[in-house]
């Protein structure tokens, strides 16, 4: 494929603008369907799920291997100094690329015959919601269900600490509602991880189709999913706080169901 190639040197170059702004403004994201991603695997992550690049961004000096299955049409070399500019982690490999968005709907969720879907709820900081990926990649879920989010998806914070996992687990923003209607519709059991009126994780099955439901730390879920809930757990707690980190009690909970899953085979 003939490509641009084209080397940019300014700061003020307005390409290098444009995505800096990506990078920033989640509004920005919003109106041109697109968003960033930066580094090697990220990136291939990215398009190996089906994820379109619109132009790419490269420094020469700091590359550490071949990107030519990445070349598209609108691809631009940039000196150290505009690379420094567009990188949005400290450490870096020397690509970044513009991706057009892809909307995924409940409906579309690709399903197992006995699905492990997380759902988080009103979960705010990017870095937890990326490490909730991460570890429903490394335990094999279904999906992931944001519900009524208050990042969006394509936060560069969010991709970063997810490591591309936001690419590789179907990964969907829905309101508490919907998402409610849609895991009765289709038979899921819907575990609420909450202290109150609740039992041990552990003495719950979660063989079957198994929705596991997590709030925020400081508030916790609202009263729409507890009455939704069709059991309460929780994860035993021998110290003086009450609560762990949204990330810390996914990855529990998920490995907890695929020791479930693994023991009934």
């Amino acid at each position: 494929m003939a490509t641009e190639n084209l080397f940019i040197s300014s700061l003020q170059n307005q390409k290098v603008k444009q995505l800096v702004l990506l990078q920033q403004k989640s509004s920005e994201r919003r109106k041109s369907d697109q968003f960033v991603v930066e580094g090697l695997r990220e990136l291939r992550h990215c398009v190996s799920k089906g994820y379109e690049i619109e132009s790419l961004f490269f420094c020469r000096s700091l590359l550490g291997e071949s990107i030519d299955d990445l070349i598209v049409s609108q691809s631009y070399e940039v000196t150290p100094q505009v690379y420094e500019k567009i990188a949005y982690r400290d450490s870096t490999e020397g690509v970044v690329a513009v991706m057009r968005m892809k909307h995924m709907h409940l409906e579309n969720l690709p399903l197992s015959e006995h699905p492990l879907i997380v759902v988080l709820e009103s979960v705010e900081k990017p870095g937890n919601l990326g490490a909730v990926l991460r570890s429903a990649d490394a335990a094999g879920a279904d999906a992931v269900i944001v519900c009524d989010p208050l990042t969006d998806l394509y936060n560069p914070n969010l991709i970063r600490a997810s490591i591309g996992a936001l690419f590789t687990v179907p990964t969907v923003a829905a309101s508490s509602e919907e998402c409610i209607r849609y895991l009765k519709a289709r038979g899921i059991r819907i575990l609420t991880a909450q202290l109150q009126d609740s039992k041990l994780y552990y003495d719950t099955d979660m063989c079957c189709g198994t929705a596991i439901v997590m709030g925020t730390e400081a508030t916790g879920l609202t009263n729409q999913w507890r009455e939704a809930a069709d059991a309460h757990i929780r994860i035993p707690m021998l110290g003086q706080l009450d609560s762990l980190n949204v990330s810390v009690s996914a990855a529990i909970l998920l490995f907890e169901a695929v020791r479930q899953r693994m023991g009934s085979r």
